[in-house]
């Protein structure tokens, strides 16, 4: 054999030695129940800096959307997540706004700089909330489990701003959009969502 083949062998008996000289210390079980069910399990803050449960909506049909100011998608995003808004908040829908920076900066002013925008300016009437972090290390709990629930084209990654997530009524995710996707366009998938018990 092969000096090369040799060292491979050696470290696979290494690692096979390592694994069952140190077990690893979780179960099956515990695992599960460490991992979320559900968006209901998760509390944000608000635009405000309060703290919200997201069990707070349960029963609700929700379109969770990272947010900019700043964005070429910005005015007919705002726009249309109105039109559902008005159209749909009686029948059980929410829409939950989440401002993010990451996307070239288009998102930098204060909390109270976003709530004056995008409610004066874009007359949201939907809860904003408190600026956060949708990738990397500091990537909110809410957005991590988000992501893993659906995950994007190629990569899991938010890819830019007003990427939507479609969830249901029992909080799990249904659907993800991406950026590009006018909110008009997925009102169906919404009201399907609205329409089942």
């Amino acid at each position: 054999m092969q000096l090369t083949n040799w060292v491979s062998l050696f470290f696979l008996v290494l690692a096979i030695l390592l694994f069952y000289s140190y077990p690893p210390t979780f179960s099956s079980r515990n695992m599960a129940e460490e991992v979320p069910k559900s968006i209901y399990e998760f509390a944000v803050k608000d635009i405000s800096g309060n703290d919200v449960s997201l069990s707070d909506y349960r029963g609700k049909v929700l379109l969770i959307v990272n947010v900019a100011s700043k964005c070429g998608l910005t005015q007919s995003n705002y726009k249309e997540l109105n039109v559902l808004y008005e159209k749909h908040k009686n029948q059980g829908f929410e829409i939950l706004a989440f401002p993010c920076n990451q996307f070239a900066g288009q998102e930098p002013g204060s909390n109270e700089e976003i709530q004056e925008v995008a409610c004066t300016l874009f007359k949201a009437e939907f809860p904003i909330f408190d600026k956060i972090e949708v990738n990397g290390k500091n990537a909110a709990p809410l957005y991590k489990f988000l992501k893993s629930q659906k995950g994007g084209l190629f990569v899991d990654a938010i890819k830019w701003n007003f990427t939507k997530f479609l969830v249901n009524k029992e909080g799990k995710v249904v659907e993800r959009y991406a950026p590009t996707t006018s909110p008009l366009k997925i009102e169906k998938d919404i009201q399907e969502q609205l329409e089942s018990s």
